[in-house]
């Protein structure tokens, strides 16, 4: 009898991708006959889609993607895997197929055990139903006895601190309460496979700690096999026995976590170097090359690593005066770091000539994600604006540290500090 509990074979998922064509959004106007003519030709097109069972697109022309193309593996009982890779790799298509969420286009999985998942917050709950519900639910889906789920139920609620919300629709919930519930359902409802997505980043460093050493108990003691996606490296490294490397659908590396994040790291096509082009020869001042030295290959820069980005600036005439300024920009296009160069009584240098401006950050602490560069090279303030130059010197930030194993999600925080709390409590005095 064999001991994996999960087998995938050559498993694929292709999308239908809709794309409205470069014809039509070239003009403005379009004639009411057409416009009729399309919408029967979209119409007969979607109703023989949904007669053959097939995905309804909107667009005028249809492409197919490929999320996961012939991906193979194994998962032995009790055995930690931790996914990673990058943005659009596959890694959530893959735990939603499965957690039997979505069906693959082809290949073969097969479980051996009951399935827990925490993909998202709010998987699995019902938000009309209080805490004390939902926790029954959950149990009945998995497939236990009202006896084994009442066995367990205090140890879930005392596990989620949310005794006093237990009789709370959980509609009612913070986004922080909801995953502390569902992890603490997913973990003492005896799932034998637990598959969790990054969704524990919502939660506190001191909850992420409890979620980490439930973890490590539920596969080291009790024997029950994780899969766990995340873009924190450390906590990959604390946690997995295993890792699954995956890169544009396809398993790249399945084996020794070391190996997985090494290359992880070492892949990529960020450029953290930005050059002039030569057919944008300009005698007005500019930056000819620009360059952020990163602490990995790459343009990957290690989480608290010193970083370093230098600015060739050419002028073919004295500059004079100078202010220069960059701006680090997040994926989400704010810009998070605004770092001025000015200086009022120094000349840049004479004709001809090229001053380089070094700016250093001792520790970098940027949240995990990409960044880029934005810079502005003018005048002193109020004065004539060279250039400004935007969306350039791409780069990555990743954590292999300890500090806190799950990290915040890029939306939630810009900056990773060091705090300490301090709780102080008052005595009330009672009215006589």
């Amino acid at each position: 009898m064999t001991d994996s509990v999960i087998t995938v074979e050559n498993l694929s998922k292709s999308y239908l991708v809709g794309h409205v064509s470069a014809e039509r959004g070239r003009h403005n106007y379009t004639a009411l006959r057409d416009v009729i003519t399309r919408g029967a030709k979209d119409f007969g097109r979607k109703a023989a889609d949904m007669f053959r069972g097939r995905q309804v697109v909107q667009g005028d022309e249809v492409e197919e993607f490929w999320a996961l193309e012939e991906v193979s593996f194994e998962v032995k009982r009790g055995e930690v895997l931790g996914i990673i890779g990058r943005n659009g790799a596959g890694k959530s298509t893959l735990l939603k197929i499965l957690s039997r969420i979505t069906e693959p286009t082809s290949g073969r999985v097969q479980l051996r055990g009951r399935v827990a998942s925490l993909l998202e917050v709010g998987t699995g709950f019902h938000p009309e139903l209080t805490g004390r519900e939902n926790i029954l639910l959950n149990g009945a889906i998995l497939g236990m006895t009202q006896l084994e789920i009442h066995k367990k139920f205090d140890e879930i609620v005392a596990f989620a601190e949310i005794e006093r919300f237990l009789d709370t629709p959980v509609k009612r919930y913070s986004s922080g309460m909801y995953v502390r519930l569902a992890f603490a359902v997913a973990a003492h409802l005896e799932p034998e496979i637990l598959v969790i997505d990054e969704v524990l980043a919502v939660g506190d460093a001191e909850f992420q700690r409890k979620c980490l050493g439930k973890m490590h108990d539920v596969s080291s003691h009790e024997g029950r096999t994780i899969l766990f996606v995340s873009h924190n490296l450390a906590a990959i490294s604390e946690l997995a026995t295993r890792a699954l490397l995956l890169n544009a659908g396809k398993v790249q590396v399945d084996g020794g976590v070391a190996s997985a994040i090494s290359t992880y790291l070492s892949q990529g096509a960020r450029s953290p170097i930005y050059e002039r082009s030569p057919d944008q020869n300009s005698r007005r001042p500019h930056v000819r090359r620009a360059e952020v030295t990163t602490s990995e290959p790459n343009g990957v820069h290690r989480f608290g690593e010193p970083l370093e980005i230098r600015f060739n600036i050419r002028h073919t005439t004295p500059l004079g005066r100078g202010c220069f300024s960059f701006q680090i920009i997040n994926q989400y296009q704010q810009p998070i770091i605004h770092a001025f160069a000015y200086y009022p009584d120094v000349r840049f240098g004479d004709s001809n000539e090229e001053t380089t401006l070094i700016c250093r950050f001792p520790s970098l602490r940027l949240n995990v994600g990409e960044f880029c560069l934005k810079w502005f090279l003018s005048e002193p303030p109020d004065g004539e604006t060279y250039e400004v130059v935007d969306s350039v010197c791409l780069f990555e930030v990743v954590r292999t540290d300890e500090l806190i194993l799950w990290g915040w999600r890029p939306e939630a925080c810009a900056y990773h500090e060091r705090w300490d709390w301090t709780v102080e409590r008052a005595r009330i005095a009672e009215k006589v």
